[in-house]
């Protein structure tokens, strides 16, 4: 049996694909340090039998990737939560050696770094010290490799004809036409899903290989923006990383989902990471979640409650949708991650209604801005309570706390205080004698 290398944490673009995403919001541009964003998930498991503890078999080195995700879990463990995160794909090794079918110095050293350059980016998944721009180089270099992007460049560049007849990569062919290359189906791929744990999907596809990768890449780029935004105060730098990092993974999902999904010749199967309404689920999350950070920043900067209000219902609109997007799927993999995605909902129409009920009030209009308070108390209620069933329900990913987050436990304190000095202010509050008698 092949052995697993299991991954769970972090990404970064492939294709060279820096930052196809949504329209940042102008809320970064000055005012003090951002306060109260979002905050993180930890990353999971082992790798490629570089880092953590393994065990032999075979004569080979297995990682034990219980141990390493234990590991990591244990350095976040104090963090309180608040994005949920689904498990990183896991993948077998691949050994690029092809003995027979490619030949030449030259080609052995491209197997050679295809090999060297794809470890060292599972390595990466994993790595606590990893950074984006370490992240981003390493997904480029494979990227590069895996497509012959590098190679076309070196072969104009030094004016070599050598690469086309012993070497054409995995993908796409060096001789500037449009065949592709007879390497992409070489090699027999395999890698798990986020949803459906070590069952694995395989497919003899260079293609696949470059999506499943470029997936995990994206997931790399959530677990970052969520394991960065794991303060409870945040700084404008962070919340501006946080940001980012959150358009970068949607754009990337985005960009596998139009221009490279397509073109596999296996058709992806219904409930797998690859399928069409799985891959558009996290961009819609994505944007959801850079949207949170927006929100933050537009309560810090104490913009207009209605700005506010307007902002938390697209924000809340956002996961309705993402929910709506998984509802067909089986609820044994999808029941946790639509909770949580139906307790954002309920807690951001709870926002909308605070803040609206904030914009009534400076309107004098105290009957509408009561009821309207007392609808995002209901909703508040209703979050709380879906909190408790998300952390019940059992599923892929590790079991976050939003409702112990100082974020969360604010709206409910904004609720009651603006409740009842509407209250007030419309009369309604019994004066103490009163109460007394």
């Amino acid at each position: 049996m092949s052995r697993w290398v299991a991954l769970v944490s972090i990404g970064s673009p492939p294709l060279r694909v820096d930052a196809i995403g949504f329209p940042p919001r102008r809320l970064f541009a000055h005012g003090p340090a951002g306060g109260d964003a979002c905050a993180g998930s930890p990353p999971g498991t082992g790798r490629d039998g570089t880092h953590g503890r393994g065990r032999k078999r075979g004569g080979k080195q297995e990682v034990d990737a219980a141990s390493s995700e234990t590991a990591l879990r244990t350095h976040l463990e104090k963090m309180t939560h608040w994005f949920h995160r689904n498990p990183l794909k896991a993948t077998a090794p691949v050994s690029f050696n092809y003995y027979g079918v490619v030949t030449g110095p030259s080609a052995s050293k491209i197997c050679n770094d295809l090999r060297s350059s794809r470890t060292r980016l599972l390595e990466l998944f994993t790595d606590l010290s990893c950074n984006p721009e370490m992240m981003k180089n390493a997904a480029d270099l494979y990227f590069s490799l895996l497509q012959g992007e590098g190679l076309r460049c070196e072969k104009r560049e030094r004016g070599q004809q050598f690469y086309s007849s012993t070497w054409k990569s995995f993908i796409n062919s060096l001789d500037e036409s449009t065949q592709e290359s007879k390497l992409r189906y070489i090699q027999n791929f395999k890698w798990t899903d986020t949803l459906q744990g070590q069952v694995p999907s395989a497919q003899q596809d260079a293609v696949f290989e470059l999506i499943s990768m470029g997936f995990n890449v994206a997931l790399w780029y959530t677990k970052y923006a969520s394991r960065l935004a794991g303060k409870e105060n945040i700084t404008e730098d962070e919340a501006k990383e946080v940001h980012r990092s959150l358009k970068i993974a949607a754009g990337i999902f985005k960009h596998l989902k139009e221009s490279h999904v397509p073109k596999l010749i296996t058709p992806a199967e219904k409930g797998r990471d690859l399928e069409a309404r799985l891959i558009e689920a996290y961009i819609i999350q994505c944007q959801a979640e850079a949207q949170e950070v927006t929100i933050a920043r537009a309560i810090e900067l104490k913009h207009a409650p209605g700005l506010i209000a307007a902002l938390a219902y697209e924000t809340a609109n956002f996961y309705q949708k993402a929910d709506h997007t998984l509802s067909s799927l089986e609820p044994v993999y999808s029941a946790k991650w639509r909770k949580y995605l139906h307790l954002k909902m309920c807690f951001y129409t709870a926002y909308a209604y605070c803040y609206h009920g904030q914009t009534l009030l400076a309107s004098d209009k105290c009957g509408e801005a009561i009821r309207s308070l007392q609808e995002a108390e209901k909703l508040y209620a209703k979050a709380e309570t879906l909190c408790k069933d998300y952390g019940e329900t059992k599923g892929p990913g590790p079991t976050v706390k939003p409702s112990g987050h100082l974020f969360f436990r604010k709206l409910g304190n904004l609720v009651k205080n603006t409740l009842e000095k509407c209250q007030r202010e419309n009369g309604f509050m019994p004066n103490p004698s009163q109460k007394k008698k």
